[in-house]
């Protein structure tokens, strides 16, 4: 934390330019309370995961990504929700994060938004990718949940969510992402 402000990335779990979730990222950034902001990182550059390529070293683009995560007071995940999951592209992301005794998502406070075409708007892929980060010893904020169904239906072509009630609780759970941010940071409440 730097002159008291939160500095959270956003990585969005589909590469798609008209993706719902990264409009939904993007709409969080605008409802983030003042004192916190919000960097995208794209995924179009990490390539497949392999041993051997990263035996040979982090490729240049998982680098940054690792350092943006390491850097970031917390992490703001957009997940589709591909085949009742989480999306190949994010689950590729975790992976290289994953490795090494450095691995960034350690001890780092993270929240989930989803946003689908379906009806229960990510619901499951949000549960195993709490699966994955609770592996990497990751804080992930519980409530509130944000799952947006039938998305298609709530966002313009533009990226503006028209719903009301969804841009409410997106409001409330940027708050509380700080809240939980800032206390995470304390140590869980010790002063």
């Amino acid at each position: 934390m730097s002159n008291g402000s939160l500095n959270v990335v956003g990585i969005c779990g589909s590469l798609r330019a008209a993706s719902y979730n990264r409009m939904a990222l993007q709409v969080a950034g605008e409802l983030m309370p003042a004192g916190m902001s919000l960097t995208m990182f794209a995924l179009k550059d990490i390539p497949f995961f392999d041993a051997d390529v990263m035996a040979a070293g982090m490729p240049p683009a998982v680098a940054a990504m690792r350092e943006a995560v390491r850097k970031a007071d917390g992490v703001l995940l957009g997940s589709p929700e591909y085949n009742f999951s989480v999306s190949g592209v994010l689950k590729n992301a975790i992976d290289w994060l994953s490795r090494g005794t450095d691995q960034p998502f350690n001890g780092k406070p993270y929240a989930i938004i989803s946003a689908t075409q379906g009806p229960l708007g990510g619901a499951r892929s949000q549960y195993d990718l709490r699966k994955m980060l609770q592996f990497l010893n990751a804080h992930g904020l519980n409530k509130p949940e944000i799952f947006i169904g039938g998305a298609q239906n709530k966002f313009d072509a533009a990226g503006k969510l028209n719903d009301e009630p969804t841009r409410k609780i997106m409001g409330e759970q940027m708050v509380a992402f700080r809240d939980y941010i800032q206390w995470v940071k304390r140590g869980y409440g010790q002063t």
